[in-house]
């Protein structure tokens, strides 16, 4: 079994095929190896994937050609001609990802690497439709702007994250309600179409999240887990079999509709329980500004003494959660991560790992609890990663939408 440079195993992709009319398979599959192991000679990714050696040759040079790859310095080793490693160009293919939370839209562009190149945020109280799309647009001009112009040739397309059912997350009333539910009639690639030809994937934000781990976290060390990831509202994903889940409706790992009960044993969601919104909550009835919870760069630590009573409820909230739903998969681990400091990331995950401990686990595998390692911006480079892991990587199971 590889091992990740962290000394981590590495979870494998094999399986080509050497018959004609299925190039396409095989380039995916060999930009996926190297996408999760990095640098391979031909040779070691021939046996590696079960595909002859000059088969692998041939797909390299033609990625090489098209700038997908790149050639490493050769190492010699006893005997034979020295071997020269093929790697991922970073800037080989890029992308843009858009984020639309309740609180702030964030715009990234990364490359192939998950890597961001140029980044826009902006928060809002409720994000309408008109005031995002124009976001949108303003930012992809600017991104462009910055480009060489062989660099935008080398962009694939927009991913964009968003809840599920936007238009049904929102606290407001009258005619402002009725201007936020009109998201339901939305219709995504004809508003991006109006500023620009790219190809838009549509994915969960949740998923988007997950998937951001997956490529470029954590990811490599399990093959099934669940993923939490804690902002303004609770969300997830679900990885099966070294692959993001999405579901038949793209709404698998929907984490945060998981049940549980209140006080008064009253049933409530997790997103009731164990999300910022809560402690944002707490912040505005003691006079404190709740924006201070978004500002960059996070400075939680002087929110102490509101911080921790909302962890103290997360921390058992999520170690219930992390015990049900390991009732219907035995998740080798379940991975949190969120928009917070990562010395808050790491406060959390100890404190679920201790009340795990405490909890009912008959007839159940208990399972690891590990913190993420994206923070804050996963969605955008989630939804980034949507238009590159479609249309270059293995993508049997991730449920992206193509508009």
């Amino acid at each position: 079994m590889a091992k990740g440079m962290d000394g981590s195993e590495i979870k494998g992709l094999s399986g080509g095929v050497n018959q004609s009319g299925v190039r396409d398979y095989n380039e995916r599959l060999l930009l996926s190896v190297l996408q999760r192991r990095g640098a391979m000679a031909g040779s070691d990714i021939a046996r590696l994937v079960n595909l002859s050696p000059q088969t692998i040759s041939i797909i390299l040079r033609r990625l090489e050609k098209d700038g997908i790859v790149l050639r490493g310095t050769p190492s010699r080793g006893r005997v034979g001609k020295p071997s020269i490693p093929m790697g991922l160009n970073p800037d080989g293919v890029l992308s843009i990802g858009f984020k639309i939370g309740r609180r702030s839209a964030d715009l990234v562009l990364t490359g192939i690497d998950g890597k961001v190149r140029q980044q826009l945020q902006e928060h809002y109280d409720y994000p309408f439709p008109e005031a995002v799309f124009s976001l949108l647009e303003r930012g992809i001009a600017g991104f462009l702007d910055a480009l060489a112009p062989d660099a935008r040739g080398r962009l694939c397309g927009i991913g964009i994250a968003a809840p599920f059912e936007l238009w049904k997350w929102h606290d407001l009333t009258g005619e402002m309600a009725e201007k936020f539910r009109s998201w339901k009639d939305v219709d995504f690639a004809a508003e991006v179409a109006r500023f620009s030809d790219l190809p838009v994937f549509m994915l969960n934000d949740g998923t988007a999240a997950c998937q951001a781990e997956h490529l470029y976290g954590r990811g490599k060390e399990f093959r099934d887990y669940a993923f939490f990831f804690v902002s303004s509202f609770i969300g997830g994903g679900v990885v099966l079999n070294n692959t993001v889940f999405a579901g038949n409706q793209g709404n698998a790992g929907a984490l945060g509709s998981l049940r549980t009960t209140g006080p008064m044993g009253e049933s409530r969601q997790m997103i009731d329980v164990a999300s910022i919104h809560l402690l944002e909550g707490r912040l505005t009835e003691a006079g404190v500004d709740p924006r201070l919870l978004w500002q960059k760069p996070q400075d939680w630590p002087m929110l102490a003494r509101y911080v921790d009573p909302w962890l103290a409820q997360t921390a058992q909230e999520l170690a219930k959660a992390s015990l049900s739903i390991c009732s219907v998969i035995d998740f080798e681990a379940i991975v949190i991560d969120g928009a917070f400091p990562p010395e808050v990331r790491a406060d959390l995950v100890a404190r679920v790992r201790r009340y795990l401990v405490n909890q009912d686990t008959r007839g159940l595998i208990e399972p690891r609890i590990e913190a993420g390692s994206i923070g804050q911006i996963a969605r955008g480079i989630g939804a980034a990663s949507a238009p590159i892991f479609s249309q270059f990587l293995l993508n049997a199971n991730a449920g992206l939408t193509s508009l």
